[in-house]
Protein backbone atom coordinates (compact mmCIF):
# COMPACT_ATOMS: atom_id res chain seq x y z
CA UNK A 1 0.00 0.00 0.00
CA UNK A 2 0.85 3.31 -0.60
CA UNK A 3 -0.14 7.01 0.54
CA UNK A 4 -1.53 9.36 -2.24
CA UNK A 5 -3.23 12.68 -2.74
CA UNK A 6 -5.66 13.47 -5.65
CA UNK A 7 -4.67 16.46 -7.45
CA UNK A 8 -6.49 18.65 -10.38
CA UNK A 9 -4.82 21.42 -12.59
CA UNK A 10 -8.26 22.20 -14.35
CA UNK A 11 -11.71 22.40 -13.29
CA UNK A 12 -13.11 18.68 -14.07
CA UNK A 13 -10.12 17.69 -15.48
CA UNK A 14 -8.44 14.25 -14.79
CA UNK A 15 -7.51 13.84 -11.19
CA UNK A 16 -3.76 12.43 -11.01
CA UNK A 17 -2.07 11.16 -8.09
CA UNK A 18 0.57 12.21 -5.98
CA UNK A 19 2.73 11.18 -2.87
CA UNK A 20 2.07 13.69 -0.34
CA UNK A 21 5.73 14.03 1.28
CA UNK A 22 3.55 13.67 4.47
CA UNK A 23 2.43 17.28 4.24
CA UNK A 24 -1.56 16.77 5.88
CA UNK A 25 -3.11 17.61 2.58
CA UNK A 26 -6.87 18.72 2.17
CA UNK A 27 -9.34 19.19 -0.27
CA UNK A 28 -8.95 22.56 -1.82
CA UNK A 29 -5.75 22.89 -0.80
CA UNK A 30 -3.51 24.74 -3.43
CA UNK A 31 -0.37 22.57 -4.31
CA UNK A 32 2.58 23.05 -6.56
CA UNK A 33 3.64 19.31 -7.59
CA UNK A 34 6.27 18.03 -10.06
CA UNK A 35 4.82 16.49 -13.27
CA UNK A 36 6.22 14.98 -15.79
CA UNK A 37 6.09 18.41 -17.92
CA UNK A 38 7.55 20.55 -15.41
CA UNK A 39 6.32 22.10 -11.55
CA UNK A 40 2.66 22.73 -11.80
CA UNK A 41 0.23 24.35 -9.38
CA UNK A 42 -2.97 22.25 -8.69
CA UNK A 43 -5.83 21.80 -6.04
CA UNK A 44 -6.36 18.53 -4.05
CA UNK A 45 -9.67 16.74 -5.00
CA UNK A 46 -8.93 13.46 -3.06
CA UNK A 47 -7.11 13.66 0.17
CA UNK A 48 -4.34 11.49 1.69
CA UNK A 49 -5.25 7.99 1.54
CA UNK A 50 -3.93 4.54 0.87
CA UNK A 51 -4.13 2.13 -2.40
CA UNK A 52 -2.72 -0.71 -3.79
CA UNK A 53 0.83 -0.46 -5.83
CA UNK A 54 -0.58 -2.17 -8.32
CA UNK A 55 -3.20 0.66 -9.22
CA UNK A 56 -0.76 3.27 -9.99
CA UNK A 57 -0.53 3.44 -13.55
CA UNK A 58 2.82 5.61 -13.68
CA UNK A 59 5.67 6.53 -11.15
CA UNK A 60 4.46 8.56 -8.08
CA UNK A 61 6.28 11.97 -8.14
CA UNK A 62 5.93 14.40 -4.91
CA UNK A 63 4.40 16.74 -3.94
CA UNK A 64 6.67 19.93 -3.55
CA UNK A 65 5.14 22.24 -1.05
CA UNK A 66 1.38 23.89 -0.61
CA UNK A 67 1.38 26.34 -2.48
CA UNK A 68 1.43 30.04 -1.03
CA UNK A 69 0.61 33.17 -1.47
CA UNK A 70 3.53 34.29 -4.08
CA UNK A 71 2.48 30.99 -5.91
CA UNK A 72 -1.15 31.75 -6.28
CA UNK A 73 0.06 35.29 -7.37
CA UNK A 74 2.32 33.20 -10.32
CA UNK A 75 -0.46 31.42 -11.00
CA UNK A 76 -3.03 33.75 -11.64
CA UNK A 77 -0.62 36.29 -13.46
CA UNK A 78 0.39 33.10 -16.15
CA UNK A 79 -3.94 33.18 -15.87
CA UNK A 80 -3.58 36.27 -17.24
CA UNK A 81 -1.05 35.84 -19.66
CA UNK A 82 -2.68 32.89 -21.03
CA UNK A 83 -5.54 34.73 -22.27
CA UNK A 84 -3.27 37.62 -23.64
CA UNK A 85 -1.44 34.65 -25.67
CA UNK A 86 -4.64 33.40 -26.96
CA UNK A 87 -5.76 36.45 -28.63
CA UNK A 88 -1.96 36.54 -30.48
CA UNK A 89 -2.43 33.33 -31.49
CA UNK A 90 -5.59 33.66 -33.13
CA UNK A 91 -3.50 36.73 -35.22
CA UNK A 92 -0.99 34.52 -36.23
CA UNK A 93 -3.08 32.00 -37.05
CA UNK A 94 -5.17 34.32 -39.41
CA UNK A 95 -1.99 35.47 -40.99
CA UNK A 96 -0.41 32.05 -41.80
CA UNK A 97 -4.13 31.11 -43.14
CA UNK A 98 -4.40 28.22 -41.00
CA UNK A 99 -7.25 26.30 -41.15
CA UNK A 100 -7.70 25.35 -37.37
CA UNK A 101 -9.78 26.78 -34.70
CA UNK A 102 -8.23 27.88 -31.21
CA UNK A 103 -9.53 26.69 -27.95
CA UNK A 104 -7.41 27.23 -25.26
CA UNK A 105 -4.07 28.53 -24.00
CA UNK A 106 -2.15 27.28 -20.81
CA UNK A 107 1.46 28.45 -19.11
CA UNK A 108 3.15 25.70 -16.71
CA UNK A 109 3.90 27.42 -13.57
CA UNK A 110 7.45 28.16 -14.38
CA UNK A 111 6.80 29.72 -17.44
CA UNK A 112 8.85 26.73 -19.78
CA UNK A 113 6.38 25.99 -21.96
CA UNK A 114 2.83 27.58 -23.40
CA UNK A 115 0.41 25.16 -24.68
CA UNK A 116 -2.27 26.03 -27.11
CA UNK A 117 -5.09 23.84 -27.55
CA UNK A 118 -6.85 23.79 -31.20
CA UNK A 119 -9.30 21.64 -33.35
CA UNK A 120 -9.39 20.80 -37.08
CA UNK A 121 -10.97 18.58 -39.33
CA UNK A 122 -7.35 17.35 -40.60
CA UNK A 123 -3.48 17.69 -40.12
CA UNK A 124 -2.10 21.28 -40.04
CA UNK A 125 1.16 22.00 -40.87
CA UNK A 126 2.20 25.11 -37.81
CA UNK A 127 5.83 24.88 -37.88
CA UNK A 128 6.09 28.39 -39.57
CA UNK A 129 3.47 29.50 -36.70
CA UNK A 130 5.17 27.53 -34.30
CA UNK A 131 8.69 29.98 -34.96
CA UNK A 132 6.41 32.72 -34.84
CA UNK A 133 5.01 32.30 -31.60
CA UNK A 134 8.49 30.83 -30.40
CA UNK A 135 9.83 34.47 -31.87
CA UNK A 136 7.22 36.13 -29.76
CA UNK A 137 6.74 34.29 -26.28
CA UNK A 138 10.40 33.94 -25.98
CA UNK A 139 9.77 30.13 -24.44
CA UNK A 140 9.20 26.86 -26.00
CA UNK A 141 5.99 26.65 -27.64
CA UNK A 142 3.26 22.92 -27.72
CA UNK A 143 0.03 22.83 -30.30
CA UNK A 144 -1.96 20.16 -29.32
CA UNK A 145 -4.76 19.36 -31.35
CA UNK A 146 -7.98 18.23 -29.68
CA UNK A 147 -11.26 16.28 -30.41
CA UNK A 148 -14.70 18.18 -30.50
CA UNK A 149 -15.46 16.41 -27.13
CA UNK A 150 -12.36 18.25 -25.32
CA UNK A 151 -13.78 21.18 -26.75
CA UNK A 152 -16.85 20.90 -25.12
CA UNK A 153 -15.24 20.41 -22.14
CA UNK A 154 -12.97 23.47 -21.91
CA UNK A 155 -15.44 25.90 -23.67
CA UNK A 156 -18.94 24.31 -21.76
CA UNK A 157 -22.27 25.30 -22.78
CA UNK A 158 -25.67 24.71 -22.27
CA UNK A 159 -27.05 21.72 -23.03
CA UNK A 160 -30.70 20.23 -24.60
CA UNK A 161 -31.49 19.26 -21.13
CA UNK A 162 -31.33 22.90 -19.76
CA UNK A 163 -28.22 22.04 -17.47
CA UNK A 164 -24.73 23.01 -18.31
CA UNK A 165 -22.56 20.33 -19.88
CA UNK A 166 -21.93 17.15 -17.80
CA UNK A 167 -18.35 17.30 -19.24
CA UNK A 168 -18.09 21.11 -18.12
CA UNK A 169 -19.57 20.35 -15.41
CA UNK A 170 -18.69 17.62 -13.10
CA UNK A 171 -17.42 14.81 -15.42
CA UNK A 172 -13.64 13.71 -14.83
CA UNK A 173 -12.83 11.61 -18.21
CA UNK A 174 -14.88 10.61 -21.49
CA UNK A 175 -16.10 6.88 -21.51
CA UNK A 176 -17.46 5.83 -24.37
CA UNK A 177 -20.80 6.37 -25.76
CA UNK A 178 -22.64 3.67 -28.30
CA UNK A 179 -25.95 4.10 -29.88
CA UNK A 180 -26.75 0.57 -27.87
CA UNK A 181 -27.48 2.59 -25.11
CA UNK A 182 -29.70 4.98 -26.48
CA UNK A 183 -31.68 2.07 -27.71
CA UNK A 184 -32.13 0.43 -23.75
CA UNK A 185 -33.04 3.60 -22.25
CA UNK A 186 -35.62 3.96 -25.20
CA UNK A 187 -34.93 6.68 -26.63
CA UNK A 188 -35.53 8.59 -29.99
CA UNK A 189 -32.83 7.50 -32.61
CA UNK A 190 -32.54 10.79 -34.16
CA UNK A 191 -28.91 12.10 -34.22
CA UNK A 192 -30.57 15.54 -33.41
CA UNK A 193 -32.18 14.50 -30.36
CA UNK A 194 -29.43 12.55 -28.48
CA UNK A 195 -26.66 14.61 -29.50
CA UNK A 196 -24.55 16.84 -27.47
CA UNK A 197 -23.08 20.40 -28.68
CA UNK A 198 -20.59 18.87 -29.53
CA UNK A 199 -22.17 16.82 -32.23
CA UNK A 200 -21.32 13.44 -30.61
CA UNK A 201 -23.44 10.76 -28.87
CA UNK A 202 -24.49 12.62 -25.03
CA UNK A 203 -22.30 11.62 -21.82
CA UNK A 204 -25.36 10.92 -20.13
CA UNK A 205 -26.21 8.30 -22.07
CA UNK A 206 -23.12 6.31 -20.46
CA UNK A 207 -24.08 7.29 -16.51
CA UNK A 208 -27.38 6.80 -16.94
CA UNK A 209 -27.07 3.16 -18.28
CA UNK A 210 -27.00 1.09 -15.46
CA UNK A 211 -29.97 2.42 -14.05
CA UNK A 212 -32.00 1.63 -16.85
CA UNK A 213 -30.19 -2.07 -17.32
CA UNK A 214 -30.87 -2.32 -13.49
CA UNK A 215 -34.72 -1.17 -13.65
CA UNK A 216 -35.24 -3.63 -17.06
CA UNK A 217 -34.27 -6.80 -15.46
CA UNK A 218 -37.43 -6.18 -13.02
CA UNK A 219 -40.03 -4.20 -15.31
CA UNK A 220 -41.57 -6.61 -17.91
CA UNK A 221 -41.24 -6.62 -21.82
CA UNK A 222 -43.69 -4.86 -24.18
CA UNK A 223 -45.82 -7.45 -25.45
CA UNK A 224 -45.84 -10.10 -21.95
CA UNK A 225 -48.96 -11.00 -20.69
CA UNK A 226 -49.53 -8.95 -17.28
CA UNK A 227 -52.15 -9.44 -14.39
CA UNK A 228 -53.50 -6.28 -13.43
CA UNK A 229 -55.93 -5.14 -10.75
CA UNK A 230 -58.48 -4.70 -13.60
CA UNK A 231 -57.85 -8.51 -15.35
CA UNK A 232 -54.95 -10.00 -17.14
CA UNK A 233 -53.59 -7.61 -20.11
CA UNK A 234 -51.05 -6.91 -22.46
CA UNK A 235 -47.75 -4.80 -21.86
CA UNK A 236 -48.16 -2.15 -24.59
CA UNK A 237 -45.57 0.60 -22.84
CA UNK A 238 -43.44 0.52 -20.23
CA UNK A 239 -41.81 4.53 -18.66
CA UNK A 240 -38.25 2.73 -17.39
CA UNK A 241 -37.89 5.99 -15.01
CA UNK A 242 -41.06 6.73 -13.50
CA UNK A 243 -42.09 2.27 -13.55
CA UNK A 244 -45.15 3.02 -14.87
CA UNK A 245 -46.25 0.61 -17.42
CA UNK A 246 -49.50 0.99 -20.09
CA UNK A 247 -51.44 -2.03 -20.62
CA UNK A 248 -54.13 -3.04 -22.73
CA UNK A 249 -56.65 -4.62 -20.67
CA UNK A 250 -59.48 -6.92 -22.33
CA UNK A 251 -62.66 -6.23 -20.30
CA UNK A 252 -66.43 -7.71 -20.99
CA UNK A 253 -67.06 -4.17 -22.43
CA UNK A 254 -64.32 -2.90 -24.80
CA UNK A 255 -60.66 -2.86 -24.89
CA UNK A 256 -59.24 -0.41 -22.55
CA UNK A 257 -55.55 0.61 -22.44
CA UNK A 258 -54.56 2.01 -18.89
CA UNK A 259 -51.64 3.21 -17.02
CA UNK A 260 -50.55 1.26 -14.05
CA UNK A 261 -47.10 1.54 -11.60
CA UNK A 262 -45.49 -1.78 -11.84
CA UNK A 263 -45.91 -2.89 -8.11
CA UNK A 264 -49.50 -3.15 -8.68
CA UNK A 265 -49.02 -5.67 -11.55
CA UNK A 266 -47.89 -9.67 -11.40
CA UNK A 267 -46.73 -11.87 -13.42
CA UNK A 268 -48.67 -14.23 -15.98
CA UNK A 269 -47.55 -17.95 -15.07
Amino acid sequence: MVKVAGVRFKHTGKIYYFEPNDFDLEIGDPVIVETARGIEYGKVVVPVKEIKKEELVSELKPVIRIADEADKYIHSENCKKAKDALDICEIKIKEHKLDMKLVDAEYTFDNNKVIFYFTSDGRVDFRELVKDLASIFRTRIELRQIGVRDQAKIVGGIGGCGQQCCCNRFLDDFAPVSIKMAKEQSLSLNPTKISGLCSRLMCCLKYEEEVYKEKNKRLPRVGQAIMTPDGEGKVMNVQTLTEIVSVKVNSEDNVLIKNYFFEHLEEVK
